[in-house]
């Protein structure tokens, strides 16, 4: 991996739409790419210039200021291209849409140094090796498995990023969770890192803003399939969510506990519940705003064989049970 460094050059106008925002604000929106925390960071050491002049992160903008940028960023990674199989749903110019699988990993970590959907998309278009993080824009879970879309341009990048910041793009997920559930809700709850468990996140009050929908999709004697929308995309949020209103995700071992059985239950479902052991979540449906034709655009893929396969034996434990 090389760690090198190297300046950049970028100059822009800031449109006067942005007037009166503080200069860190505005820099923060036009450049979704980078962190806002990145950015004030080249404003205090006077790597942004305001029309030729130093300026401070709480200067206030009037619009029509030509901004430089030349900060010092390291390299992008030199990750490994690696032929490893890929699910693509749709691919154009702009971006491609894939069908993640359980099991791999999206991007290179501790533990994960290779093997990942960052590695396998390196392989198919060594271009994305140019962008941040090879042009994903968002994550599944190992275990989570679904649609997840990937910019090949800058311009696309940038795109998409502000769509996902401006909580723009649809993400809908199916979950089988424990618990008849009535009716569909939502939970807004502040989600971070678990004060003891490091590995773990949870619901905290200094967590941050955290927002998931869901509604009934289909309900069993003592489980609920349903449909989940994110509103923001906190690390294990659906995860997080589900435990915490007491009805957590089937087969996840982090935060849904024990299996949990009813009575009158056939062998062959007791036996399918304890050997789900990946959450059953699944992200069935992506919808954006195309960059190219600014046309909202959607995907939708069926379930996994092993959700589908649990779904059937739920189904079938309702009518032996009536």
């Amino acid at each position: 991996m090389n760690t090198d460094i190297k300046k950049t050059h970028r100059t822009l106008i800031i449109p006067e739409t942005h007037a009166n925002e503080r200069l860190d604000q505005a820099l923060a929106k036009l450049l979704p790419e980078y962190s806002r925390t990145q950015i004030q960071h080249w404003i205090e050491t006077g790597s942004i210039l305001v029309n030729g002049n130093l300026a401070k992160t709480k200067t206030k903008i009037k619009g029509g200021e030509t901004i430089l940028i030349t900060p010092i960023l390291k390299l992008q990674p030199q990750w490994e291209a690696q032929a490893i199989p890929l699910q693509i749903i749709y691919e154009d110019d702009e971006l491609i849409v894939i069908n993640k699988p359980v099991g791999l990993v999206v991007h290179p970590g501790a533990g994960n140094a290779d093997n990942t959907l960052l590695n396998a998309l390196l392989y198919h278009a060594p271009e994305l090796q140019s962008l941040p993080r090879a042009g994903i824009i968002h994550r599944l879970d190992k275990d989570t498995s679904g649609l997840l879309v990937i910019a090949k341009t800058p311009m696309a990048l940038q795109h998409l990023s502000r769509q996902l910041k401006k909580r723009a793009i649809l993400r809908e997920y199916q979950a089988i969770v424990y618990g008849a559930m009535i009716s569909g809700g939502n939970v807004d709850a502040p989600i971070g890192r678990h004060p003891l468990l490091r590995k773990r996140m949870a619901v905290i009050d200094t967590g941050k803003t955290a927002i998931t929908h869901y509604r009934v999709a289909e309900k069993y004697r003592a489980h609920t399939r349903l449909h989940v929308r994110l509103e923001t995309g906190r690390t294990h949020q659906i995860r997080v969510h589900m435990a915490y209103i007491h009805h957590p995700i089937v087969g996840d071992s982090t935060y849904g506990g024990r299996t949990q059985l009813v009575k009158n239950m056939a062998p062959e479902l007791i036996q399918q519940l304890r050997q789900f052991k990946r959450q059953a979540l699944h992200a069935f449906a992506l919808g954006l705003i195309h960059p190219r034709s600014n046309k909202f655009v959607r995907w939708e893929i069926d379930l996994p064989n092993d959700i589908q396969q649990l779904i059937t034996l739920l189904r079938d434990d309702m009518v032996r049970n009536k």
